[in-house]
């Protein structure tokens, strides 16, 4: 299927959410119906054998693409016009040459492991991450012969050259770097550029550079650009800012083609690619994705600084507050574009207190997940990160006192007399 890329009228350059619209579809191919419709279909039919048999040499890789060619479309496991649109606009934001997109942000995570990873490598990972990833790398991968290493992320380019050197000759097993910035749920930072510029100084594996695989789930390609400061992927799960409305699961992968053509191979086979359906969906979101990301960054600050202020709060992690002098306050104005709106805070006291504010919320809803019109509120060590040992939720910065809290698009002056009431409950 031909898709319509023009990403200039004349010599003006459209901006991304411009794009959103309608890059990668054109009308023409679809009745002229101005959105793209619904290819709710296993497979396709082709218009003579000699024409499959020419799908399938691209598709299983056999010979080159000549000179203008594209892929046609051949099964829905490996290409559907919905899938291939979703991911042609997905790339705008990144500026990425290549996307693939997935069912679910763990899938994408997944599958990116298993394509780069083999029994005996060791990957190397920011603390702390996202809980299943956690799991993934600690139970999964290790029953598979990989080894998974990890850095504090609040300890910098430091921390990570420590872990580098403590390998010895192990370092020449290091077939990943895999980082997770803003960290869940603390928000710690992560130097892109350092780890990139670390992964290189670790030479090549099994022939080709470690590669640096970033999960920027929680600021969102609006917010931070991975693939501007050397990672090679960045993986997102695309139910949070991207799907936006609490009502999808998916993932996406992104970077140069080199690196993402091992992960699509892996797709093809193990199944995990989104559907058509939730392709139109995010393809949806997509068209408001800077209008919602940019409302519920603005409310983020006015609930941050009220729980800043707030006698029965004792910490609250927030990019927004870090001043010059902070550790991290260069870092966040070199790779950041803006704080997002992850708001994590500690309260006086522990679990029960915690547990009483959150049973006591009203127009904030008490769930799990992020990035959605509305805003959620979770306790990351009973719930997201509960698998994770006690003793090491503390080395990461996870306190039982401690709330994550994504911010949505409700008017803040609601969202602050919510919180107001649930912290009287206290």
């Amino acid at each position: 299927m031909k898709r319509k890329k023009q990403r200039k009228i004349g010599a003006k350059t459209l901006r991304p959410e411009s794009l959103m619209m309608s890059y990668g579809y054109d009308p023409a191919l679809s009745e002229g119906a101005i959105k793209s419709p619904i290819f709710q279909t296993s497979t396709f039919v082709f218009r003579s054998a000699e024409e499959g048999k020419k799908f399938f040499e691209l598709a299983y890789g056999l010979r080159e693409k000549k000179p203008g060619e594209t892929m046609g479309l051949i099964y829905s496991r490996l290409n559907n016009p919905d899938i291939e649109i979703l991911e042609d606009r997905l790339t705008v934001w990144d500026d990425a040459e290549a996307c693939a997109s997935f069912e679910s942000g763990m899938a994408a995570i997944a599958t990116t492991l298993f394509a780069y990873l083999r029994p005996g490598d060791v990957v190397l990972h920011s603390v702390p991450v996202y809980g299943g990833t956690d799991f993934l790398l600690y139970r999964i991968l290790l029953e598979h012969g990989v080894k998974a290493i990890g850095f504090r992320a609040h300890e910098g380019p430091e921390g990570f050259r420590r872990v580098v050197d403590a390998l010895g000759d192990d370092r020449k097993r290091v077939a990943m770097v895999y980082v997770e910035t803003p960290a869940n749920p603390t928000n710690a930072l992560v130097d892109i550029r350092a780890c990139a510029a670390l992964a290189k100084s670790l030479g090549m594996h099994n022939g080709r550079r470690v590669p640096v695989v970033v999960d920027n789930t929680f600021l969102g390609p609006l917010w931070q650009r991975p693939l501007e400061h050397g990672a090679d992927l960045v993986v997102y799960s695309a139910t949070k800012f991207l799907g936006g409305h609490s009502d999808l699961i998916a993932g996406a992968v992104l970077g140069a083609k080199e690196w993402l053509d091992p992960v699509r191979t892996y797709r093809t086979i193990l199944g995990t690619m989104c559907g058509p359906w939730t392709a139109w969906l995010l393809m949806r979101s997509l068209e408001t994705l800077k209008l919602r990301m940019t409302s519920a960054m603005k409310n983020a600050r006015y609930v941050a600084d009220f729980l800043a202020d707030h006698p029965k709060v004792q910490r609250v992690h927030y990019l927004g507050h870090l001043k010059e002098g902070d550790p991290e306050y260069e870092l966040f104005h070199r790779q950041c574009l803006a704080p997002g709106s992850i708001v994590s805070f500690e309260v006086v006291g522990g679990e029960a207190e915690c547990f009483r504010l959150l049973n006591a919320l009203q127009l904030i809803k008490l769930a799990v997940s992020l990035g959605g019109t509305e805003s959620l509120a979770s306790h990351p060590s009973t719930m997201t990160h509960s698998d994770i040992a006690p003793d090491d939720q503390r080395a990461m910065g996870i306190t039982s006192s401690m709330i994550r809290l994504s911010v949505g698009i409700e008017h803040p002056e609601d969202q602050i007399a919510d919180l107001a009431q649930a912290l009287d409950a206290i």
